[in-house]
């Protein structure tokens, strides 16, 4: 039955503000990372988690009874990085009630933060339950929970360990390929000896996993790769800058840089151009990053970076696609949809590019 109105809110244990800030080069993580409910009129100002008021005259056309249809979206920190703020905007500008959705959106950086969030949205009665999962392990119950109540489970930017007959549909990223693709692209700039620092985002989450399996894998089967130093930045460009700055003062050698993704990329360059260490097409240490964002794609085609990865945040319209096929008893055709995903380097970028894939500013 759709919702035309928020039964309860989530619990004040639960419920923080949602600091501001949201950039392409955060550098501090929230201090409460407690799973965040922020308003949907402005996803990144300083706000106190609220109940959004419904619309019962927004009606969807895919939606024959005319109801709207109560969506409970669970994300992580749109604070976290470019990308993730761009994967949240997306989100809102589709579930919304001129569209005829009423959204309760979700936030958390640990797994039990948002499965004790995906509880509450189940008791309060949530349609469907889309889910960007902080960590791939842990969901299996919580999604029983929901499908006893009749709650439908898309998965949405990451996936989770859970048999498939638990959620709908899971639209992702293929993280193990753009690893894949990243380390086959480094391998083939042939350098005479590989010495990485390697920068990991936030462990447990399947872009981590991803991104990292690649690379430890090339490094264990061929002795000219070397890992000489592995630490988790959190996203987070400061972390990413404090490890190289580190591995700087404790005078490692090193020529490569692979982040995570393109803030810990950033931070790490920070840390180079601080000691004076050249950097991108014509320095000493090769740039990795991931996500593609525009202050990203920049440096690529500068010549300051070498290399960025696309991860591709916008999710909703493939996420709409199978809510309107459901509603309409019409067959999900893919279990998983795999988005298409792109990777740019400093001798082939151009400016179109950063226009067609960048995002932020």
């Amino acid at each position: 039955m759709k919702k035309k109105f928020l039964g309860v809110v989530l619990s004040v244990a639960m419920v923080a503000s949602l600091l501001a800030g949201c950039g392409d080069k955060e550098d501090k993580p929230q201090e409460d990372n407690a799973a965040t409910e922020a308003p949907a009129d402005d996803a990144n100002g300083d706000a106190e988690a609220t109940e959004a008021p419904a619309d019962d005259n927004a009606q969807d056309e895919g939606n024959a009874s005319g109801e709207e249809i109560y969506v409970g979206v669970i994300n992580n920190n749109p604070t976290e990085s470019g990308y993730r703020t761009a994967n949240d905007k997306d989100l809102r500008e589709k579930f919304c009630p001129e569209n005829g959705y009423k959204a309760e959106f979700v936030y958390g950086d640990k797994n039990e933060e948002q499965i004790s969030a995906a509880q509450q949205l189940i008791n309060n009665g949530v349609d469907y339950l889309l889910l960007s999962a902080a960590d791939t392990a842990g969901w299996e119950t919580v999604l029983e929970d929901a499908k006893n109540a009749g709650i439908k489970v898309i998965l949405f930017d990451r996936t989770i360990d859970a048999p498939e007959d638990l959620y709908e549909a899971s639209i992702v990223s293929d993280m193990d390929k753009e690893g894949e693709t990243a380390v086959n692209w480094l391998a083939e700039q042939g350098l005479d000896k590989y010495n990485i620092i390697h920068i990991q985002g936030k462990m447990g989450s399947a872009a981590q996993k991803g991104r990292s399996k690649a690379l430890e894998t090339k490094v264990a089967d061929d002795d000219n790769w070397n890992i000489v130093t592995q630490q988790t930045g959190n996203w987070e460009s400061s972390e990413a800058q404090e490890i190289v700055q580190s591995a700087i003062d404790a005078k490692k050698e090193f020529n490569v840089i692979y982040a995570e993704n393109d803030n810990m990329a950033d931070g790490a360059v920070k840390a180079l151009d601080k000691a004076g260490i050249t950097h991108g097409a014509d320095g000493d240490v090769i740039i990795m990053g991931f996500d593609c964002n525009k202050f990203a794609l920049k440096a690529v085609k500068e010549g300051k970076w070498n290399y960025d990865g696309q991860c591709n945040p916008f999710q909703a319209k493939y996420i709409e696609d199978i809510i309107k096929k459901l509603e309409n008893g019409e067959p999900i055709d893919e279990k998983t949809v795999i988005l298409d995903e792109k990777y740019f380097d400093s001798k082939t970028i151009t400016d179109e590019d950063i226009e067609t894939y960048g995002i932020g500013e």
